[in-house]
């Protein structure tokens, strides 16, 4: 039997294990001492804004590598195609567990909450035409450098791959120049993922400070459903999307390796920011790079099983507040389709699930008493709900292996 040393040990887990210490330090830090956080949070946003700087142009190196390097002619549309699929599938079995979690656990019907959230919008009141032109495309090319408009440059990055890959031999150089760049920017992650303990530990400890006190009272039992639904999915959904992926073996990798980008997840709430970490992990699991740097950055903006599980439960609890039938067949047909275009639109950043929320209160009418809970509650859930919309891709890209019968690559981890 294999026998490892202490140094063995070390070295394979070091990362995690100063990962979570320094989330724990933070942690305790925040809720014991909150009259520091306001010291510390800026060491949190100087490693979140090295993490934000660095996903733009890795999206761009490795979706453009991804389909230059695609040399068989349907190889590309299969991977596309069963990506399509696999996203489809997910966001509607977390929405269907979902409601399922609150038809077995039901709520009892709560008080409207009156007060406000600070930096709620109205809104820009564009139509449905001009947010569809916003979502995919921009005016000037300076503003794909944003990730704001996150969507847009991975339509871009795409459609230059597809121009790569047509333009033949000529484009060899720039083809090599993708290659370097992408190779660049995957070391230059690694170099700031060495910070992750401090960083995140900072940041975990603002989030501890400034939403503790809201976990109890009024939320404390939607914020069970969402937990509960969440947790379960997570370990039951995943650990059966990892086998159907790639058996036994990809069950023991997947967890193996998602304990960093989980961690980090909770840590941001941010889809973007654990981006990079699931790269790293997909390349430890096997995940052939050609699937990994298409799904898993298209992921990041159009598949969230975290949302798709928060827009249930925000459904849900604002019918109870005002006394509607969530179960009536027509509403739950509505929660499905609000679902599946939240998880679409809402951004990769810290809270942008408002997005979807605004899109929800618009589709049912809601009344404005609604709106602060169902923004509160956006809040609160953030943490989990950003673990599974991230390494829900991670999972998502090796169901996509096996759909496109790609084969995983000994693993690196």
């Amino acid at each position: 039997m294999t026998r490892f040393s202490g140094k063995q040990l070390w070295d394979s887990y070091a990362s995690i294990i100063l990962l979570l210490a320094g989330m724990l330090v933070g942690g305790i830090t925040g809720v014991l001492f909150p009259g520091i956080v306001t010291y510390l949070k800026p060491v949190g946003d100087v490693f979140l804004n090295l993490l934000f700087v660095t996903v733009v142009p890795l999206v761009f190196f490795a979706i453009a590598v991804a389909v230059a390097a695609i040399e068989q002619k349907n190889r590309l549309g299969r991977v596309l195609a069963a990506m399509a699929v696999t996203f489809l599938v997910f966001i509607l079995l977390a929405a269907l567990f979902t409601v399922l979690m609150a038809y077995l656990f039901p709520l009892a019907k709560p008080a409207l909450e009156q007060g406000a959230v600070a930096g709620m919008e109205e809104g820009d009141h564009k139509t449905w035409g001009e947010r569809l032109v916003t979502f995919f495309t921009v005016g000037e090319f300076y503003q794909l450098l944003s990730r704001q408009n996150m969507l847009a440059l991975l339509v871009f990055s795409f459609l230059l791959g597809t121009a790569v890959r047509k333009s033949g031999q000529p484009a060899k150089p720039f083809y090599d120049f993708l290659v370097a760049g992408n190779e660049v920017m995957k070391q230059l992650l690694l170099l700031i993922m060495k910070g992750a303990p401090i960083g995140l530990g900072a940041y975990i400890a603002y989030q501890a400070a400034d939403l503790g006190p809201q976990l109890f009272g009024f939320y404390a039992k939607p914020m069970a459903l969402y937990y509960g639904t969440g947790i379960l999915y997570f370990f039951i959904f995943f650990t059966l999307y990892a086998f159907i992926g790639n058996g036994r073996a990809g069950v023991r990798l997947f967890w193996k390796n998602n304990i960093v980008p989980s961690l980090t997840a909770v840590s941001t709430c941010s889809s973007l920011a654990t981006m990079p970490a699931n790269l790293i992990a997909a390349e430890r699991i096997g995940i052939p790079a050609p699937v990994a740097n298409v799904v898993i950055p298209l992921g990041t903006t159009l598949h969230k099983n975290g949302s798709s599980i928060s827009a249930i439960v925000k459904i849900y609890v604002v019918f109870q507040m005002l006394g509607w039938d969530f179960f009536a067949p027509h509403n739950l047909l509505l929660a499905l389709g609000i679902t599946v275009l939240c998880s679409m639109v809402e951004g990769g950043i810290p809270n942008g699930g408002y997005i979807g929320e605004l899109l929800m209160i618009s589709a049912y009418h809601l009344p404005k008493e609604t709106i602060p809970a169902v923004m509160i509650i956006g809040t609160l859930v953030d943490p989990l709900a950003t673990i599974l919309n991230a390494t829900g891709n991670t999972v998502a890209a090796m169901v996509v292996t096996r759909l496109t019968g790609e084969k995983f690559r000994p693993s690196s981890s």
